[in-house]
């Protein structure tokens, strides 16, 4: 449960105002146990031991993007060698859309979707509609299906110090982003389960619980200075890689079934 101190950070450094929550970058270790076994899973967002956003610096406005200009971007360049600094990457915008299958059937359902994502995000989301009919979906063309909101500048970077700060943090069993989701251009998307985890969304006014894709495009070449970039920006990138590996149980073929119909007779 968020306190009011947090709520009340989140809403002021969404609209520009005091915020006292830090983005420190974090190194933690997350312990979680089962019935059969207990293991560790280290988080961290890595960024050569450096504080990049300090308890003096937490009261500044748009404080992400005061971050990135005086420490991230010296950082990179020292870091790449960039000869410009244009050269160093950057985020264009960030795109978070929402699928609605029921739309069709629940119009309220689409309204009050909107309404949450654009608490989350604010800005007003568009509709997206599909493109052709498909006879097997009930969909028909021009029908709306989901909604969808494009982030740039200072709104940018307050919704992107929330997401990391606020937002998963407070995901359930939260062990870390993947750092294999890169698209091999530098830029990254996130799927989050519930809306729930911002503190702008009201847990006993939400109805069905929505998910929804984050889709962060920035201006470097690689998924190297792409990685680095967001690091450096505090987002917890899981340690070591790669998806959970998840054992399962093996399937039987035929001959298995056959000897046991063979032992009944």
């Amino acid at each position: 449960m968020a306190s009011s101190t947090i709520l009340h950070s989140s809403f002021s450094s969404f609209l520009g105002g005091k915020s006292p929550v830090s983005l420190t970058p974090i190194s933690t270790r997350i312990p979680i146990s089962s019935s059969r076994k207990q293991c560790g899973l280290s988080v961290r967002a890595e960024a050569n031991s450096i504080v990049l956003v300090e308890k003096s610096e937490a009261e500044k406005t748009f404080r992400l993007k005061t971050t990135y200009l005086e420490k991230i971007v010296p950082l990179l360049k020292e870091e790449f060698n960039y000869s410009n600094t244009l050269e160093v990457p950057r985020i264009k915008k960030i795109v978070v859309n929402c699928g609605i299958g029921e739309a069709a059937q629940n119009p309220k359902g689409l309204d009050g979707a909107m309404k949450d994502l654009a608490l989350i995000t604010g800005q007003r989301p568009v509709k997206t509609r599909a493109r052709k009919s498909i006879a097997t979906f009930k969909l028909r063309a021009g029908q709306p299906i989901g909604i969808a909101v494009t982030l740039r500048g200072n709104i940018m970077y307050s919704f992107l110090d929330r997401l990391i700060n606020l937002g998963l943090p407070r995901t359930r069993d939260f062990q870390g982003v993947s750092p294999d989701s890169f698209d091999g251009h530098g830029n990254y998307s996130i799927g989050m389960r519930e809306q729930g985890v911002f503190p702008e969304i009201r847990y006993d006014a939400l109805g069905k619980t929505r998910g929804m894709d984050v889709c962060i495009s920035t201006t470097a070449k690689t998924d190297k200075e792409g990685h680095r970039l967001l690091a450096l920006m505090g987002m917890p990138f899981r340690e070591g890689g790669g998806q959970t590996v998840q054992v399962r149980k093996k399937k039987l073929k035929s001959h298995h079934f056959d000897a046991k119909k063979g032992g009944r007779r």
